[in-house]
């Protein structure tokens, strides 16, 4: 393992409304390097396997791509993507800020079934921040305790979440949302040069992803990923699990890997493979490159 400085999740902006298992937070300064190091701004960011999305937040927020294509297979999690950049984002926003967080009110907003766009939104927010771990797998149940014991209403920041929610659907024109399967939008937009896309499947490989207890969809053919990640023709940056059986998928199809180290939330030691065309960015030392700022309106 490389002995570069670990990153500490705390110390990168919050932008997602999401808290999602498997997040992507802590590689954010090796995305801002990442994209530096491309030598021209992307036309298109594409992230076929979006989840809690802080990678494509950050480009967006950022200006490292004209425009950002998000996909989602889970209906859940891309409704709220909808309601978020869509043209009444205030609506959610405001219905957060108004909802009164008792055990009965959750229970009760949980059991609606409502297909409407912003209720589902709606809902899956809810079942984010009151659900074990943020899970949202069938099976999640509600936490008990909450942080230091005050219940569901120590997990419920309603102007937090308002404020991250308005701050996106301000810039909601940056992006596309769509409902489906992340290696069809890879095959989509392959051929063009200036496009680029950000490959982090939430699913189990080696069996070394708690894939089916965090994930609705949790199985996914890893061979044909890498068949279409070799197709493409401007650059991507795929992120998985260092298992052997990944590295070897990587190593066939001529890719580079790169390990890196982070901490999570609970300040332990953890390290992921990075595969790409060339991960030589990577290998410079930090302070490099000069990371961009985003003010907000």
């Amino acid at each position: 393992m490389n002995n570069r400085r670990i990153v500490n999740v705390a110390s990168v902006p919050k932008r997602s409304p999401f808290r999602y298992p498997g997040g992507k937070t802590w590689l954010v300064p090796q995305i801002r390097k990442w994209m530096h190091s491309l030598g021209f701004r992307a036309e298109l960011f594409v992230e076929p396997f979006v989840g809690g999305g802080i990678v494509s937040l950050t480009v967006a927020f950022e200006g490292f791509a004209e425009h950002v294509i998000i996909t989602e297979l889970d209906t859940d999690i891309s409704a709220v993507w909808k309601a978020i950049t869509g043209p009444n984002y205030q609506k959610l926003s405001d219905r957060i800020c108004r909802f009164d967080v008792t055990k009965e009110n959750v229970q009760r907003e949980l059991s609606k079934t409502s297909t409407q766009i912003d209720d589902v939104a709606f809902r899956t927010i809810l079942k984010n921040r009151m659900f074990h771990g943020g899970i949202l797998a069938p099976g999640a149940s509600l936490i008990k305790h909450g942080e230091n014991g005050k219940g569901l209403l120590s997990r419920w920041y309603p102007k937090t979440l308002a404020d991250r929610i308005n701050a996106i659907g301000r810039i909601r024109k940056r992006f596309t949302v769509i409902e489906g399967d992340g290696i069809t939008q890879i095959r989509k937009h392959y051929q063009s040069r200036k496009a680029v896309f950000f490959i982090d499947p939430p699913y189990t490989a080696d069996g070394k992803k708690a894939g089916k207890r965090l994930y609705r969809h949790n199985e996914l053919d890893h061979m044909d990923l890498f068949d279409a990640a070799r197709e493409i023709q401007g650059d991507f940056l795929m992120t998985y699990d260092d298992a052997q059986g990944i590295r070897e998928l990587a190593r066939t199809r001529g890719f580079d890997t790169e390990t890196v180290a982070m901490k999570n939330t609970h300040h332990a030691k953890m390290t992921e493979l990075l595969i790409g065309n060339d991960l030589g960015w990577a290998r410079v030392p930090e302070g490099y490159y000069v990371q961009q700022e985003f003010a907000f309106d």
